[in-house]
């Protein structure tokens, strides 16, 4: 096994404990107790899945300045559960409307779409709770900060305006440059903020977060590229997920507009874009050049 697979199934099995510890009623509870078919859909939706790249990268992101993994598990943990409340509402009839999500039925389908509405916004708002809590991270400045990124990277302005961007593209049609938008937002603003909250946790000068913010966006490009080839090319069975929905629905993305080939080698220059973004880190920042590579891996 290879040093960045140790890394990428270490995060994997560090997230599944913590998401089995956190999301039970005892974690979740408020003014009153949280019902116990809400909490399984939000366990359904979260649990048993994923490589968990997002917290790789706040890991990996932090590791840059010193900082060990466990330091930096609450604000990954924060990421992921975010990530994981976006791909349930994207899975809804009214969204993207799949069965299927990392080979078992999507919540809307083990339970019903009012439950996986509830599910992905339960999970939201802890995402929240967790940043705020004292164990995240002892500064509360820093807190503050963690707050305001993953609110940027999964807002208006992030990922749910960039999904509002991909659905009316469907009928509106896109530029190139709009599909770059709309992607930059709709996937590439919570794993840019996830290198961002890394950097932050680590205490980054403003150049070194400059530095990485190039590296996110880039890494989020290299992503969604390598998500949209995937779609023409691999099998549902490969993927967990349904396959080939994309021509099928008219989504826009540059694979539709320059074909396969093209966008390879389109996804080859940009993980050497997000490689180069580092050239000022040596090897403590070796984690987010394997993970910009493995971007680009998947889609062959």
């Amino acid at each position: 096994m290879t040093d960045f697979q140790t890394q990428l199934s270490g995060i994997a099995k560090a997230i599944e404990e913590e998401l089995d510890a956190y999301l039970a009623a005892a974690r979740l509870g408020g003014p009153g107790t949280p019902p116990d078919r809400l909490v399984a859909a939000m366990r359904h939706g979260s649990l048993n899945g994923g490589k968990r790249l997002r917290p790789l990268l706040v890991r990996q992101a932090a590791a840059v300045f010193g900082m060990d993994g466990a330091a930096s598990l609450q604000a990954a943990l924060a990421v992921e559960l975010v990530h994981c409340y976006s791909l349930i509402h994207d899975d809804l009839p009214a969204m993207d409307d799949d069965d299927l999500r990392r080979g078992q039925p999507t919540v809307h389908k083990a339970f019903d779409e009012a439950t996986a509405i509830l599910a992905g916004d339960s999970l939201l708002t802890h995402a929240f709770a967790l940043l705020a809590e004292e164990k995240c991270h002892p500064d509360a400045v820093v807190r503050v900060r963690l707050v305001a990124e993953l609110a940027a990277g999964s807002g208006a302005g992030g990922m749910a305006g960039g999904q509002m961007r991909d659905i009316e593209g469907e009928s509106q049609g896109f530029s190139e440059g709009e599909i770059a938008l709309m992607q930059a937002m709709k996937t590439g603003a919570l794993i840019r903020a996830s290198v961002r909250m890394g950097a932050i946790l680590g205490g980054a000068d403003e150049k070194a977060l400059a530095a990485l913010t190039a590296y996110g966006e880039a890494a989020g490009r290299a992503f969604q590229l390598a998500d949209d080839i995937l779609d023409v090319t691999a099998s549902t069975e490969a993927m967990g997920k349904a396959t080939g929905k994309d021509a099928a629905a008219g989504k826009q993305t540059l694979v539709s507009r320059i074909g396969v080939d093209a966008a390879t080698r389109h996804l080859g220059e940009t993980v050497t874009e997000a490689i180069a973004a580092l050239a000022g880190f040596g090897p403590q920042a070796d984690g987010l050049r394997e993970t910009a590579r493995y971007f680009a891996a998947r889609a062959h």
